[in-house]
């Protein structure tokens, strides 16, 4: 049976009129709550991230920084959140919600976090709203308990996960996989193992019919033992930032196909969330609640 990971310190206070929508995080657990898709008990606190993970991943000198706030003016402006005790927390919470799925997902077949998904944070910074790169802590993870053997990133953001990709450029036990909008953030791209860039406006069966010729081709390539699914719903069409053009629906069967591979494979999955910054935030919301509410019906 599915568990999720959640806290209370993965909403924070942020400036009024800030794009980022941190609301999403609490009202995805009273939906999911409120719908009946996942009982009281199936949720959890997942702690904090043991700085001993963070440093297989991230420079000491970053971490520092961020764990005493002794991050630059133009640090603070490429991260895109202002610096505080309460991101610095968030952080640490996002990335253990993260490790404990991976850990859930070995024994349960999947682990889901209502966060993470924070793949622009690299080795020495953080960028786009990202402060410390969860999967890339929680691969590691795995891999220095050698509890995996290969590890597979299927990153279907709309923005291309160049920190974990920077991260993992010379780690043949990580293949780093992203499917995203070629024409959009970040400008300068990172070099994956494999990048599908999309074109702006790529709609729901351009974009099933891609996924569906790419993804199987994969597991047959990489024989992964583990897969992380970085499941960003900013590729809808109402997306402010994202510049694609999928509905509801096809958001939904993307993650009907990617959580169905992984079930059919019997590989262990491990969900968290990514970004989504339509204008309306129930879009956003409803659209991550799907990802859950998919989850519970191949894996339930």
């Amino acid at each position: 049976m599915p568990c999720l990971a959640t806290s209370e310190r993965y909403s924070i206070r942020l400036p009024e009129g800030h794009r980022f929508p941190i609301a999403k995080y609490s009202l995805i657990r009273e939906q999911l709550l409120w719908q009946g898709i996942a009982p009281p008990q199936d949720f959890y606190d997942p702690g904090l991230c043991a700085e001993e993970d963070i440093l297989r991943v991230h420079s000491p000198d970053y971490w520092q920084r961020v764990r005493d706030l002794q991050l630059t003016p133009a640090e603070v402006r490429r991260l895109g959140l202002p610096q505080s005790a309460e991101l610095m927390w968030r952080s640490l919470s996002s990335s253990a919600g993260t490790v404990q799925s991976a850990r859930r997902a070995l024994l349960q077949g999947i682990g889901m976090s209502l966060a993470g998904g924070t793949h622009h944070a690299f080795r020495d910074r953080g960028e786009g709203f990202c402060v410390l790169n969860d999967i890339a802590i929680a691969a590691a993870h795995l891999l220095h308990h050698h509890l995996v053997r290969q590890v597979l990133v299927v990153d279907l953001d709309v923005h291309q996960g160049d920190g974990t990709a920077s991260i993992f450029r010379q780690e043949p036990r990580v293949f780093t996989f992203s499917m995203h909008a070629g024409a959009n953030y970040p400008l300068r791209k990172e070099q994956s193992d494999l990048d599908v860039p999309l074109a702006v406006g790529t709609d729901d069966a351009t974009y099933l019919q891609t996924l569906h010729r790419v993804l199987p081709a994969l597991l047959e390539q990489v024989q992964p033992d583990f897969i992380f699914f970085q499941a960003g719903v900013d590729v809808l069409a109402t997306d402010k930032l994202g510049k694609l053009a999928l509905t509801q629906a096809g958001c939904r069967q993307r993650d009907e196909f990617v959580l169905g591979l992984c079930r059919q494979h019997q590989i262990p999955v491990a969900v968290s969330m990514g970004g989504g910054y339509s204008e309306q935030l129930r879009n956003i919301v409803d659209a991550h609640c799907n990802t859950f509410q998919v989850a519970y019906n191949v894996f339930g």
